[in-house]
């Protein structure tokens, strides 16, 4: 009985460990876009600012 609660205890644990390696892809690459967006956003209003006093 206890090797089956151990066993169990032990796999619980690896799909933590896998469930928290998803998560942290999934919050880089949604940092990667959130950056990304950012720099497009400030390179147009940068070039309509540029263009306006020129």
């Amino acid at each position: 009985m206890t090797d089956t609660s151990e066993a169990n205890k032990e796999r619980n644990r690896e799909i933590a460990r896998n469930e928290e390696a998803k998560q942290v892809t999934g919050r880089v690459r949604v940092s990667t876009w959130a950056i990304a967006v950012v720099v497009i956003i400030g390179g147009i209003l940068f070039t309509l600012g540029w263009l306006a006093l020129r």
